[in-house]
């Protein structure tokens, strides 16, 4: 069986990897960003495209394959997400969809009630929540973040809690800082109290095998871009919730799920890319469902991952002037590096790394803005962030270790 994955095999099925800069062969560590696009995905959207693509509902070819292949995806996500097919839609993205289910859902709410978010978290599984609550007079609670430990205080949710509690959102990990969240044990907790719980994903989903119900999620959201496919958002509802919302949707749209939250025409060629993008990341696995194999593949991807991530935060706890934003070593995390330098500005950090070096690496508050205020991080450019993918190589940690080393001696 095997126990590792074969890196350069895998960098054969990303083009977008012989990209040059200034003479240098690009080190792509923007992962968190977005991922890098694999070629199935890529042929997958090429050959909607070349072949005609067509609206949905028609007797011609193009619509009845273009119907086959939202159907067909959806049974992957179904995979990916451990979700019945029909609870899957699809949308331009996660803040997108998230912005129409909070509305719809928030049409149950009465002033008095109350919700929760989180200080973690980005601000897709914030900004929907307090929009909605603001329109319809909604008290909000915040989960506090441990700015020491980079965690959420889940002993104060107990507190945060009531019988007026309607909804708790939050992110299965961090796309700041890479801490993942028991989302299982705020679930129970939410519950507890009949609230929901809307889980963001998006971090979570590129690096680890998700099963929506085993974390007890009413609500989960995903974007495909983040692993290894084009821009599309991805949401699963369980049903009762699903068919429950009264989406702001044109009246002849369908009002059953999974389509009555597809509001317009969909990025059906980008459909297309992400049912091949799941199938590429199944052949890294083994099993005898897709299921099995996208798991066993996770279980690689992470073990890869973490390996080149733990590399890079020991060395950067040993450089001088570097600030290394992270939760203890106990504390399972995603394989994104944050870091500051003392002095410098991160973006002047992450121009010298892509001019100098080939580097790509980002700046920024993340939309963490939460967190960043609370780190003092919120009026000087935030983090620099670099995450790791499966296509990354020990050799790029080694040169992205290099090149910081050398600009944090330039610059003391």
């Amino acid at each position: 069986m095997t126990t590792h994955i074969d890196v350069e095999r895998v960098r054969e099925q990303f083009p977008a990897l012989s990209r040059t800069h200034r003479g240098q062969q690009v080190v792509y560590l923007d992962g968190p960003g977005g991922s890098q696009v694999c070629q199935a995905a890529i042929s997958a959207v090429s050959s909607y495209m070349s072949r005609g693509g067509g609206n949905l509902h028609g007797v011609f070819p193009t619509s009845v394959e273009t119907e086959d292949i939202l159907a067909q995806t959806r049974q992957s996500v179904g995979s990916l997400l451990n979700v019945p097919a029909e609870e899957v839609a699809f949308g331009p993205n996660m803040t997108t969809l998230n912005l129409a289910i909070s509305r719809a859902l928030a049409r149950t709410w009465q002033p008095g009630d109350e919700i929760v978010v989180t200080e973690l978290d980005h601000r897709a599984n914030v900004d929907p929540w307090l929009r909605a609550a603001q329109d319809r007079g909604v008290t909000v609670k915040w989960l506090r973040v441990d700015t020491t430990t980079l965690t959420l205080d889940l002993k104060a949710l107990t507190d945060l809690l009531s019988p007026r509690t309607r909804l708790v959102a939050v992110g299965l990990a961090s796309n700041a800082v890479g801490t993942v969240t028991d989302v299982r044990q705020i679930a129970s907790m939410a519950h507890a109290v009949g609230a929901l719980i809307a889980v963001d994903a998006v971090h979570a989903a590129p690096h680890m095998a998700v099963d929506r119900d085993a974390l007890d999620a009413d609500i989960l959201l995903c974007s495909a871009y983040k692993f290894f496919g084009p821009h599309v958002g991805i949401a699963t509802l369980r049903r009762d919730v699903f068919e429950s919302l009264d989406i702001y949707k044109l009246q002849p749209a369908p009002s059953y799920i999974p389509d009555k939250l597809e509001t317009g025409t969909q990025n059906h060629a980008g459909i297309a890319g992400v049912g091949a993008a799941i199938s590429y990341i199944s052949t890294l696995g083994r099993g005898a469902t897709l299921r099995e194999k996208l798991v066993t593949a996770f279980d690689l991807i992470e073990a890869h991952e973490e390996a080149l991530a733990r590399r890079m935060r020991q060395a950067l706890q040993d450089l001088p002037s570097v600030t290394l934003h992270a939760a203890a070593e106990g504390v399972r995390k995603t394989p994104t590096i944050a870091f500051t330098v003392a002095s410098r500005a991160p973006r002047e950090i992450c121009q010298e790394m892509v001019d100098q070096y080939g580097i790509f690496i980002a700046d920024g508050d993340f939309y963490a803005t939460t967190l960043a205020h609370k780190l003092g991080l919120g009026q000087v450019g935030g983090f620099v962030r670099a995450g790791l993918a499966p296509y990354n190589t020990s050799a790029e940690v080694d040169a992205f270790l290099d090149a910081l080393t050398r600009i944090v001696k330039r610059g003391s």
